[in-house]
């Protein structure tokens, strides 16, 4: 299943991002979000719309870990997120690994075209985010077959159909 959503301008991008809390969150293991999207396409707003949504936002100050790797947000469920612009392609080491497994954290990755195929989560979503003639879009796909019927709750709140 695969979802377009225009976004035209910054709010509709904090929409997607809140619309994202609203119907993954609270599932009991939210999936990885893949994005996936050059500089400046809005990976780091969208997280920080969606983190923004949570319960235990007020503790959490989103930033790009890009030196980091990964940041933990005190959110319910906690956010881990990771920024891998600064890896190679192709390579993880073992601790980012057993984190992005973990069922602990709800799991959202910037730069995630740099992971691997085989080492993605095997639940996850992925957000393709690029510009368009109106702005921006997003492409929403689900990796597994159980993680559609979100997707289209988020359809149904965001009134887009699926494309």
């Amino acid at each position: 299943m695969s979802i377009l959503i225009p976004l035209t301008d910054l709010s509709a991008t904090l929409a997607l991002g809140r619309a994202l809390a609203a119907t993954l969150a609270s599932r009991p293991t939210p999936p990885a979000l893949l994005l996936v999207g050059g500089l400046g396409a809005g990976k780091t707003t969208l997280i920080r719309a969606l983190v923004e949504a949570l319960p235990g936002a007020a503790q959490a100050e989103v930033t790009s870990p890009s030196f980091n790797i990964v940041n933990i947000y005190p959110t319910t469920p906690p956010v881990a997120h990771f920024d891998l612009y600064r890896l190679s392609q192709g390579f993880c080491d073992e601790d980012i690994f057993e984190l992005l497994e973990s069922e602990q954290t709800w799991n959202v990755v910037e730069w995630a075209d740099r992971l691997a195929q085989e080492d993605e989560p095997p639940n996850a979503v992925r957000i393709l985010l690029d510009t368009s003639s109106t702005g921006r879009t997003a492409r929403i796909q689900a990796k597994k077959k159980s993680d559609e019927e979100p997707l289209r709750a988020l359809c149904a709140l965001l009134e887009v159909n699926e494309g």
